[in-house]
């Protein structure tokens, strides 16, 4: 159990004026009690109180170790909403997973008509956004693996390779390096491909002159990596190197001003500013940057719209991209940890551009 992340949470809650609430997110509730569960299309939650009588609400499918949180067992054919009801503080406020399904909320709103359900997610991704020691150092190893897995990309890539091709060898990268798996499905994109920022691995060739987006991530220990580097396979036009400098420059300018306080929209300003100034401002199309942990993509964003402030043990992407229709892309990405007075950047694969293959 982490009673010390639960002690937060409640803290969290305390603030919002709820003593109750329903967390269903199975990565939130491993990152509080160490319990894991892929629960598919069953009911599975984590009820937690301000008194600190906490309750799993656990299907006999499931296979979970002892606890000291008191568990509350049922079938696929028992009431499990009902369990909840029953349980519950009726007429009090009670706080909601984002990621709990209507399908199970709805019936116990319906049971609890004078119970007010609301959004508090927060009230744990709050939590989990800032890393403790244990998770940055996490953070820290899958980057350095992840900084490997490039580097054995760029000198695997030729020219003739597909994107699949390149795609299947990231994976099995992943596998040598003692990944579980990647954060998610490796992007690769070849030429005009790369104007797509998500474009999936496909059967194109890579030729000379191309622009090649990878955009990658391993898993291990439970914590995500992301990074993204673009090279040119054997060739680059004086306009492409240069754009590619555009971007590594508003990504560095973003990097230099991260630190505790400052709005997270002030990043995303910066690094669009030097895109925009440079004439390409309406091909970043995309904001500079997401959270990261447990997975590739947590509650929190560094965008135009983001006015949270950065603090000490937040890890998010800064990962600036000019993409133009047609002909090409350019995105580069590192993951970087706020630290007392400034920020670590987590990557090391060098940011300029080069030429491969």
């Amino acid at each position: 159990m982490e009673m010390e992340r639960i002690g937060r949470v409640l803290q969290a809650m305390q603030d919002r004026g709820l003593t109750q609430i329903i967390v269903c997110d199975p990565q939130s509730i491993d990152y509080l009690t160490g319990v894991y569960v892929e629960p598919m299309e069953r009911l599975f939650a984590l009820y937690l109180q301000a008194d600190g009588h906490h309750i799993f609400f656990l299907n006999k499918l499931f296979t979970v170790p002892e606890t000291p949180i008191e568990q509350v067992w049922f079938t696929d054919t028992d009431d499990a909403v009902g369990l909840i009801a029953q349980r519950v503080q009726a007429g009090e406020p009670l706080g909601i997973d984002k990621e709990w399904t209507a399908r199970f909320l709805l019936p116990l709103m319906e049971r609890l008509p004078g119970t007010p359900c609301v959004l508090a997610s927060d009230c744990v991704d709050s939590v989990r956004a800032r890393k403790d020691e244990k998770e940055q150092e996490l953070m820290r190893m899958n980057s350095r693996l992840n900084d490997e897995a490039m580097r054995r990309a760029a000198a695997y890539i030729r020219e003739g390779m597909t994107e699949r091709q390149v795609a299947d060898y990231l994976r099995a990268q992943y596998q040598d390096l003692g990944c579980e798996a990647q954060s998610f499905p490796p992007i690769v994109s070849f030429g005009a491909n790369a104007a797509d920022p998500h474009h999936m691995p496909d059967d194109t060739v890579l030729q000379a002159g191309d622009c090649i987006v990878l955009d990658i991530g391993g898993r291990k220990e439970g914590y995500c990596s992301d990074m993204t580097r673009t090279y040119f396979c054997k060739q680059v036009s004086e306009k492409h190197a240069a754009i590619h400098d555009i971007v590594r420059q508003a990504n560095e300018t973003a990097e230099a001003l991260v630190r505790p306080g400052v709005p997270l929209c002030e990043l995303d300003k910066a690094a669009r500013d030097v895109i925009a100034q440079a004439g390409y401002g309406e091909y970043f199309t995309h904001r500079l940057g997401h959270f990261i942990g447990r997975t590739d993509h947590e509650q929190g964003d560094v965008s135009s719209a983001a006015t949270a402030l950065a603090q000490e043990g937040m890890v998010f992407s800064i990962e600036p991209g000019v993409y133009l229709p047609g002909e090409m892309g350019v995105r580069v990405e590192d993951l970087v940890l706020v630290t007392k007075e400034g920020c670590e950047v987590l990557n090391q694969v060098d940011k300029h551009w080069q030429v491969i293959g």
